[in-house]
């Protein structure tokens, strides 16, 4: 496999439609996301119009090819404007390579530096070992439990919500 050197990250645009649409539509990453299969890149080229100052879209790419993505959006409602989550996707024949680790690493450099964030948010199927250890693995901690919480494979599965605040991460 290629070294990490080799992958590239670039801010989501109309060139990686195809590729986010391909990510997407694997159902081996599909069952691990709530987006449903099967989607148009008409429903990605709209979500790319959709940015704002708010949201950062990033792709991992090697040789060109879309292999990875993560979407951080800060929360609009003033009260809720310290936070922000995010959700992510690796193609499947990259995770464990360090894909992840890329995306995540520099999503919350952006939170931390550029947007101020003091709390990322997100949610994860409880089943999805290796998501959560690449989650804790950057500091964020499980807040709880969401039972029956979305439909995978026909069946209601949990999800667990993590947040990381940065905040605890500070040595002071």
């Amino acid at each position: 496999m290629p070294s990490d050197s080799v992958i590239t990250l670039e801010r989501f645009n109309e060139s990686h439609i195809e590729g986010i649409t391909a990510l997407y539509n694997d159902p081996a990453v599909a069952r691990q996301v709530l987006q449903m299969p099967f989607q148009s890149t008409e429903v990605w080229r709209q979500r790319l119009m959709a940015d704002n100052e708010r949201a950062v879209k990033l792709v991992a790419l090697y040789q060109g090819s879309v292999i990875g993505n993560i979407g951080l959006e800060q929360f609009s409602r003033i009260r809720r404007s310290h936070a922000g989550s995010f959700g992510m996707a690796v193609a499947v024949a990259w995770q464990g390579k360090g894909v992840g680790s890329k995306l995540l690493a520099a999503a919350l450099d952006i939170a931390d530096n550029w947007m101020n964030l003091q709390r990322v948010e997100l949610s994860v199927y409880a089943d999805n070992e290796a998501a959560i250890g690449l989650y804790q693995k950057f500091g964020f901690e499980t807040e709880g439990l969401f039972r029956d919480y979305a439909v995978r494979d026909g069946r209601l599965v949990d999800t667990l919500s993590m947040a990381r605040l940065r905040r605890t991460l500070k040595a002071d």
